[in-house]
Parts: C-alpha cells; sequence; structure tokens
C-alpha cells in the first residue's frame, strides 16, 4: 500500500467521489472536505501530500485563496509547513464565469 495522503477539497460531493475512487484503488488514503475552512482545518490535521482543490466553492475564488493561505511567503503564516505541498486545481472555472487562466509572459 502507498500510504501517502492525499485531501480533496471540493464543496460537490459527487466530484470528490468520482476522484475519490481511483485514487483509493490505487492504495492512496483520501480525505475529504466540503469547504474553504473545513479544507484548511483538514490540512493542520491531516498533514496532506498532495491536495486536489476546487476554485469555486464557497466564492468564486476560494480555491485560489486556499492556496494563497497554504503557499504564503509570510514567514508567521499558521500554514508555514505546508508551503511546499503541492497542489491540483480542478475547476469548471471557464465554463461557469469569466476568470481565465492564462500562462506567464515573459
Amino acid at each position: 500500500m502507498n500510504h501517502k495522503k492525499i485531501l480533496l477539497v471540493d464543496d460537490d460531493a459527487d466530484q470528490r467521489l468520482s476522484i475519490r475512487l481511483p485514487l483509493e484503488a490505487a492504495g492512496y488514503s483520501v480525505f475529504e472536505a466540503a469547504n474553504f475552512e473545513q479544507g484548511l482545518a483538514a490540512v493542520k490535521q491531516i498533514k496532506p501530500d498532495l491536495i486536489v482543490l476546487d476554485v469555486m466553492m464557497d466564492t468564486t475564488t476560494a480555491g485560489f485563496q486556499f492556496a494563497i493561505s497554504l503557499h504564503s511567503a509570510d514567514p508567521a503564516s499558521d500554514f508555514g509547513a505546508f508551503k511546499k505541498t503541492p497542489i491540483i486545481m480542478l475547476t469548471a472555472i471557464h465554463s461557469t464565469t469569466p476568470l481565465r487562466f492564462s500562462p506567464d509572459e515573459d
């Protein structure tokens, strides 16, 4: 068994289930949070190796705020120990809002 811990943070229970099942079948320990606040609390409790994060939850930018909270450059951040925890953002943001992801330009 892998025993790596993955935290799913998404307000859609069906989406969490569709992600959870193949990850558990592959041997990962999967934990869930349904919103921004639950997600931040779960990070401290679970100490995940990876976070799969929805962008639009409580607000249209809750996922971005979550990621900023975790990866803050502030040395006094409550989440300093998780600064390097990888985050995969999984979202339908392009189909429901005018927000867009685009590559950095030099």
